[in-house]
């Protein structure tokens, strides 16, 4: 599995759990663009696996036997795979790293860099009354921290498993199933749009999700999001030593594909180097303000995927660009 796959938005700290009438209070329904029906939660209980919905039934997938390759994938294949690897793996995904994402904190990357101390959309005590989107949001863990600082978060995702996960915990704020690509609101409906690990490494389109975010984007929005770092696709996705050697070259754009026996795709990921998303976050109407490649902090003694000290104390891992529209 590549790089991006796995990671998460890995708190530095535990879990706070919610009780059972703070998430009844705050549970809300999912709104599902591409089939237009509205979810009430189907559990109030604080388990990690939850009931399987009628009307979204999980896909049945050969991950198991999967094959990896190198080789071209469109904009519907990779949407096509990666809503139905989501939606697979999202129970286990929650089960394994539940503790670590916590229910809301705001952590951009493996490192554990915490938006609490980056502050990349700007200081918390301005963050209240603003509108704010997220994309790639999972169970929503940075959308909930968003809203306990005051901010209006919407959350959305493509997999509707994950955003299942986000009832189960509980939330105060809309969650709204879609492509990144076509998001469904209004011109000028957010002042800020974070992403942690969402949605960008998994798109073939990355200008059209740009592109989008701007749109909806007030006049000065920022958009902030972070990635595997470019320069990781040069090594194996190995937390050891074995993780240090160049196996592979930088400019080889072809997309990461794992296909099931019959050659279609389960789970698509796309290499873009740091060039690529320079010029694609200007080729989308941005302003670049600052790019921030987070360096492994002394605490942080765990692996994650192809994370680790070793690694993290000598190339960096991720990549976060810090963008605004004019």
């Amino acid at each position: 599995m590549r790089e991006g796959a796995h990671p998460g938005r890995i708190a530095a700290y535990p879990a706070q759990n919610l009780s059972h009438e703070a998430t009844r209070a705050r549970r809300r329904p999912i709104r599902d663009v591409a089939t237009g029906r509205t979810e009430e939660p189907q559990t109030s209980t604080r388990e990690p696996i939850i009931q399987e919905s009628a009307a979204h039934p999980q896909e049945s997938g050969p991950d198991a036997e999967s094959q990896a390759t190198r080789r071209d994938a469109d904009v519907t294949e990779s949407a096509r795979a990666n809503r139905g690897w989501w939606d697979r793996n999202a129970d286990e995904y929650q089960v394994e790293h539940g503790t670590f994402l916590g229910d809301d904190r705001f952590v951009w990357c493996p490192e554990g860099l915490d938006e609490v101390e980056a502050e990349l959309l700007g200081p918390a005590e301005d963050l209240k009354g603003r509108d704010v989107l997220e994309i790639g949001a999972g169970a929503a863990q940075c959308a909930r921290w968003l809203a306990e600082q005051g901010a209006r978060p919407v959350a959305l995702d493509i997999s509707h498993r994950q955003l299942q996960h986000a009832l189960r915990i509980g939330t105060s704020f809309p969650l709204v199933c879609a492509d990144a690509g076509a998001l469904p609101f209004a011109d000028g409906s957010f002042d800020l749009a974070c992403s942690a690990y969402g949605a960008l490494p998994f798109v073939a389109d990355p200008v059209r999700v740009l592109q989008e975010v701007r749109r909806v984007l007030r006049p000065g929005g920022r958009f902030v999001f972070s990635v595997t770092h470019p320069i990781r696709w040069a090594f194996p996705d190995e937390p050891g030593p074995e993780g240090l050697s160049v196996s592979a070259s930088y400019f080889d754009r072809t997309p990461y594909v794992e296909q099931d026996e019959e050659g279609r795709a389960v789970y698509v990921e796309h290499h873009r180097t740091i060039g690529d998303r320079v010029r694609d976050v200007v080729a989308g109407g941005f302003r670049l303000v600052d790019l921030v490649e987070p360096e492994w902090p002394v605490w942080n003694t765990s692996e994650w995927g192809g994370w680790s000290p070793l690694r993290g104390n000598l190339i960096p891992g991720t990549a976060i660009f810090v963008c605004e529209r004019d």
